[in-house]
């Protein structure tokens, strides 16, 4: 490749990585959990994207395709060496566990109880909670919530089924409602008496 071409290439791939580095940068730090090993992550994300750039397909979504390579780094690299979460048991977790939390607590929404908890959670404690998820929830759950990815965009970054990335969804937002109570307990915003496990 000629020296003018390269250069070319690299200006089209700067024009398109550079808008998606914060995003990029906050779902890493999601996923790996601190500061510095997000920033390998996404650097090492660019990096191969660029070697990569060949393969992408001009008029497609370049984000996605970034993304894809994002989660992909971070399973090669950083899922291997954490620690392995303890297993889940959504039965531990009823369809609508927030709600019902909030109404034995009193706190009543002007439609929803869950409405009245969640307007008293900040970012942080969202954040807290959403990364408390098991890994493979938290994935999809970030890609969602953060990113505002579509199931199908979700499914294309994780290269796996939509309908897997409908029932980790679900499963997420499940363990969400759990952990955002949790959270909110924690850190004083809500109390209120036990409801059954």
């Amino acid at each position: 490749m000629a020296a003018d071409e390269r250069s070319s290439v690299t200006e089209e791939f700067e024009a398109l990585v550079v808008p998606v580095l914060d995003s990029a940068y906050r779902t890493a730090l999601r996923l790996a959990g601190n500061q510095a090993a997000a920033e390998d992550l996404v650097q090492d994300a660019a990096l191969l994207a660029l070697r990569g750039f060949g393969s992408f397909r001009k008029g497609t979504n370049f984000k996605a395709w970034f993304f894809r390579i994002l989660m992909n780094r971070f399973y090669s690299d950083y899922r291997r060496a954490r620690r392995a979460g303890t297993p889940v048991d959504l039965e531990d977790t009823p369809e609508l566990y927030l709600r019902s939390r909030a109404e034995a607590a009193g706190i009543i929404g002007p439609d929803d109880p869950a409405d009245a908890v969640i307007d008293r959670i900040d970012t942080e404690l969202a954040v807290a909670a959403l990364d408390a998820l098991p890994d493979e929830f938290r994935t999809a759950a970030t890609l969602y919530f953060t990113q505002d990815f579509s199931y199908q965009e979700i499914a294309d970054v994780l290269g796996v089924p939509i309908g897997t990335v409908r029932s980790r969804l679900h499963r997420a937002r499940r363990l969400l409602q759990r952990t955002l109570w949790q959270v909110a307990e924690e850190r004083g915003v809500v109390t209120g008496p036990e409801v059954g496990s």
